[in-house]
């Protein structure tokens, strides 16, 4: 990773699943996928939209950038299809904090076409949600 900062939170998630962090600043991240045959949902080779809701919401706990944080809720819209073999680029810009929650805005591109856009509502809690 070529960043100002070490992530600190989802250290053991596949970067095969939900991407590449490239880039981490306090409260901005860049994170790329790039899509594989596994993902698709069909014969002509579209990824399913899971994969690129994960991409976003890694880059959204990316921006927080705190081993606790969770996601409590998203506001999205799928805007254009992705196909295997593109290279899906989150970037995640914190907008505004309150004690534990933040609002995090991703947009998702591919190219230079916008695929994807979150509003992420994160919460960094005290410990572990499983503890």
């Amino acid at each position: 990773m070529n960043d100002l900062l070490q992530s600190k939170t989802h250290l053991k998630i596949s970067p095969q699943l939900v991407g590449v962090p490239v880039k981490i600043d306090a409260g901005r991240v860049v994170v790329e996928l790039l899509t594989t045959e596994c993902m698709s949902a069909d014969d002509m080779g579209l990824v399913h939209g899971g994969f690129i809701f994960g991409l976003a919401d890694y880059a959204a706990m990316l921006a927080v950038n705190e081993e606790t944080v969770v996601l409590g809720a998203a506001e999205t819209r799928f805007l254009a299809p992705v196909k295997v073999g593109d290279t899906a680029v989150a970037t995640a810009v914190m907008l505004e904090s309150e004690k534990n929650k933040f609002q995090v805005e991703c947009m998702v591109k591919v190219a230079d076409k916008v695929v994807f856009q979150g509003l992420f509502t994160c919460f960094v809690l005290k410990k572990h949600v499983l503890s």
